[in-house]
């Protein structure tokens, strides 16, 4: 299922996602203008988590210091067009409510939170299961992305989503629930994190990030939400 939009008007212009979804547009611009130099780039910018685990630097050194601060650089960068291209497509469809819910200031904070969050878990689950993988650079929105839909699964369970739903030769468009579009989203990031413990092959993609920044959305959306959930108001602004 690909999720293209959903049946949910937001009160208030979303600032803050239309800058998050900006700044990384921008960065990946900048990234691939590099050309051969953007491995460079990625491994310096990218959060390492070794560097987290022992205060030391690995090269190249990194874009800023301490190293561990790349845990924010990495939030903004992408190993891809489909990397970016379907994180932006997450924020865009689900982060304006997320922020008309929490106001801009909390929503900013709270979406950093999550990618926080999310790298200390993928860390976590590393050092436990993959250690020899620690040197790897982690990069992408992914992890604070996850974190808006789980509090979007939480404030807004029952908005529409507009999905594309592909199984085999079929094809249909549908207006399905966010609580099963989501729910089902983060069921396959679990089982595909566990069929990672054992030492599948995951394509690179780090999966618990996604499961922590997604625990942290559901944790933290009704503590900073300020609005009622599942209002219905006067659209002012769709998305």
């Amino acid at each position: 299922m690909i999720p293209l939009s959903d049946e949910n008007p937001s009160q208030s212009a979303p600032i803050i996602t239309v800058a998050l979804i900006a700044i990384n547009i921008l960065v990946f611009l900048y990234q691939i203008s590099l050309g051969e130099q953007a491995e460079t780039f990625i491994r310096a910018c990218a959060f390492t988590p070794t560097e987290l685990l022992t205060g030391q630097d690995v090269p190249p050194p990194s874009c800023v210091q301490p190293p561990y601060l790349t845990v924010f650089t990495s939030m903004f960068m992408h190993a891809g067009l489909l990397h970016i291209g379907t994180n932006m497509l997450y924020l865009w469809i689900f982060g304006n409510n997320v922020e008309d819910s929490m106001g801009s200031l909390k929503y900013l904070v709270f979406y950093v939170l999550g990618g926080v969050v999310a790298a200390l878990t993928q860390t976590f689950m590393t050092q436990m299961f993959a250690p020899e993988a620690l040197n790897i650079p982690n990069l992408g929105a992914s992890g604070a992305v996850a974190a808006v839909l789980g509090a979007y699964l939480v404030l807004f369970p029952h908005a529409r989503v507009r999905t594309l739903v592909i199984l085999g030769f079929f094809i249909s468009m549908a207006r399905i629930p966010a609580l099963i579009v989501l729910g089902l989203w983060f069921v396959l990031q679990f089982f595909q994190g566990v069929g990672a413990l054992g030492g599948g092959e995951t394509g690179g993609v780090a999966f618990w990030a996604h499961i922590g920044g997604f625990v942290t959305g559901l944790v933290l959306a009704k503590l900073l939400a300020t609005q009622p959930r599942g209002r219905r108001a006067t659209p002012v602004y769709r998305f």
